[in-house]
């Protein structure tokens, strides 16, 4: 558990939460700002709930998480967050509660994380085309390559993602974090890309 201030950084920790995020140099999780303990996939929507929590709009929000631990070691979880009233604005904090799920479910993020820069810029584009619905023929056209040009990219993402097909290819694409959630057209995160 971890109580926020209204500009999400961390005042207060327990102890477990400390251990999760702590900085293995010595670093203090307290004075970090929250969003920074996510996955930068999640981040923006988080940042929407959160923002709704203090104006008011709501009062608490449950949701699933991808975090990046100490040593960058990611974990999934569930993260519910509430704001508590002190009786005057200055004094309103919001309490998040995160409870990780089991290992199976990390195992995916472990993928994610572990080769932070997974793609080049042009596996980049065409796994965005993809996800946009593009076929070969415009996806080739788009990126001034060769229709082989793409299948080969194709193949090379499937390979990569250890998937079948293009469909399984966005869909794990998205689980792990590399599509940004919430975007149209499907960008890429940057953190991906060598």
């Amino acid at each position: 558990m971890a109580s926020l201030d209204p500009q999400l950084t961390v005042r207060q920790a327990s102890q477990e939460f400390c251990r999760r995020f702590a900085d293995p140099a010595g670093g203090d999780v307290c004075g970090r700002s929250f969003p920074d303990l996510v996955h930068p996939s999640i981040r923006q929507p988080l940042v929407r709930h959160f923002s709704r929590l203090v104006e008011g709009k709501r009062q608490r929000f449950v949701s699933h998480v991808v975090a990046v631990g100490a040593d960058d070691a990611p974990f999934t979880g569930t993260l519910t967050a509430s704001v508590v009233s002190g009786g005057t604005p200055d004094s309103d904090a919001i309490v998040v509660s995160m409870h990780s799920a089991g290992d199976e479910a990390t195992e995916n993020a472990n993928v994610l994380t572990s080769q932070k820069k997974l793609l080049s810029e042009i596996d980049a584009r065409i796994l965005e085309g993809i996800a946009s619905g593009l076929s070969t023929i415009p996806l080739a056209s788009r990126l001034y390559l060769s229709r082989q040009g793409v299948e080969y990219h194709v193949t090379g993402l499937l390979r990569k993602l250890r998937v079948p097909n293009r469909a399984a290819l966005v869909s794990r694409a998205y689980s792990m974090g590399v599509l940004n959630v919430g975007a149209w057209p499907p960008r890429v995160v940057d953190d991906f890309i060598k």
